[in-house]
């Protein structure tokens, strides 16, 4: 039997819209723990899920089953594909808002 096991996970990009205050604390976490500001938002949200008590009832409503995706996430091109959202929502006006990691320091 082995020691580790490992659990391999699909991740997708999304692109979200944070206040600045709010993104200057992800970085200074990520620092703080030696990790990545994705792995922080990950990490975060997956917690507070698995906390939220009136959450987790919920999900097991089928109203939680036909939420509306509003989350903008990337898929990679594949066979030659255009980089589209794969929920349908447009590409962003603001060139800002398209992932990148970088945002206006102060």
């Amino acid at each position: 039997m082995p020691l580790l096991e490992i659990i391999q996970t699909r991740q997708v990009t999304a692109s979200i819209r944070l206040d600045e205050p709010t993104a200057a604390l992800i970085d200074q976490y990520a620092a703080f723990l030696h990790a990545t500001a994705d792995e922080v938002v990950d990490k975060a949200l997956c917690y507070v899920f698995a906390k939220d008590r009136d959450f987790q009832d919920f999900l097991r409503t089928p109203a939680a089953a036909h939420a509306p995706e509003s989350l903008r996430i990337r898929r990679a091109p594949q066979n030659g594909g255009s980089g589209e959202p794969a929920n349908g929502a447009s590409k962003p006006s603001n060139p800002m808002e398209t992932g990148n990691g970088s945002r206006p320091r102060s």
